[in-house]
């Protein structure tokens, strides 16, 4: 499935320099990636996505491997486009967009070496409210525990 935040931007708008993954388990947790708390980073000291900026001539797809690889070194087969996400500035104003992509995966987050940031851990969405998180990504995981929870709710029975 594919989402779209409302912005004029759509997940292959070449203008769309962010990429993201949307880590999720057999559990429905979301795999998490604590930042580095240092000025001059993008959501300092929060709880957010695997993810960063295309380099020239990558595509989006070709950004989320490389950056799964290299900040968590993983390889994650199937991975769908999900939303354009907008993150915003301190001042409230748009600073870039992000290709979210989705994807499952079942390991140990304790397990992955962290290149950058200080950590990797598994969430509930329940969980995801009370986590100093980067605004963007919390609004992913809402979209998609929302998406996930109609499609895989319990059926009436007729």
């Amino acid at each position: 499935m594919s989402r779209n935040d409302g912005q004029d931007e759509t997940p292959g708008d070449e203008r769309v320099k962010g990429t993201a993954a949307l880590l999720v388990n057999a559990r429905g947790e979301y795999l998490l990636h604590l930042r580095d708390d240092v000025p001059g980073i993008c959501d300092p000291g929060t709880w957010s996505l695997i993810g960063g900026n295309r380099k020239a001539g990558e595509s989006p797809e070709e950004t989320i491997r490389r950056e799964l690889m290299e900040e968590a070194g993983l390889s994650i087969p199937g991975l769908q486009r999900f939303t354009v996400a907008r993150s915003l500035g301190p001042d409230g104003t748009t600073k870039g967009h992000i290709n979210v992509f989705r994807g499952r995966w079942d390991g140990d987050a304790a397990a992955l070496p962290v290149t950058e940031g200080i950590m990797f851990h598994w969430f509930a969405a329940a969980v995801v409210p009370r986590l100093r998180m980067s605004p963007w990504a919390r609004s992913v995981i809402e979209l998609d525990s929302g998406v996930t929870r109609r499609r895989f709710a319990p059926q009436e029975p007729s």
